[in-house]
């Protein structure tokens, strides 16, 4: 990525310094693959949940297979492939140990490129927990726990508004023609 990537103006200081392994991108692949069986599964249940009339019926129109797909099949289960990334984003905001063992734990310096060692709220909390031996160290971990649930609950109520919006956009009209 950074042969690729690090001669382009703007992206490039993405990729800036050594590439060692232990850094956010390495994190944010891991992070990828993932969620990604999670998403993947819950948005082929919601295809296979679509009734077959509607397919059926795109068909008998003279619909090719494609057409049938992406003008009938897919529109009925948008919010629901919504949703399924919806929780897969959710999966990757409280993962922690994985993120731990691969992002490198550091939080002394921060720099805008993605091959910088790094550290997440969740990282912070699981691995400073047992260090808090007084008042005020406790508390800052407390604090962080805070912010992290809600981050996690803005993240939710965006989550139920896109989907409400999508399902609100999909019963007024999904005619484009």
């Amino acid at each position: 990525m950074k042969s690729v990537v690090g001669p382009l103006p703007v992206v490039g200081s993405l990729f800036q310094g050594p590439s060692v392994g232990k850094d956010l991108f390495t994190g944010g692949v891991i992070l990828s693959i993932m969620i990604l069986p999670t998403i993947v599964s819950i948005s082929r249940e919601v295809l296979l949940a679509v009734p077959t009339m509607q397919r059926e019926g795109m068909l008998a129109l003279g619909a090719t297979r494609w057409e049938a797909i992406r003008e009938a099949v897919i529109p009925y289960a948008r919010v629901g492939i919504a949703g399924a990334a919806i929780l897969g984003l959710a999966r990757a905001l409280g993962e922690t140990m994985a993120v731990t063992m691969v992002i490198g734990n550091s939080s002394r310096k921060i720099t805008g490129s993605l091959l910088t060692p790094g550290y997440t709220m969740a990282s912070a909390i699981a691995n400073q927990f047992t260090e808090a031996d007084n008042p005020l160290y406790f508390s800052a971990i407390v604090g962080v726990a805070a912010l992290l649930l809600v981050v996690s609950a803005i993240v939710n109520v965006a989550a139920r508004l896109m989907i409400w919006q999508i399902s609100r956009g999909g019963a007024k009209g999904g005619n484009r023609g």
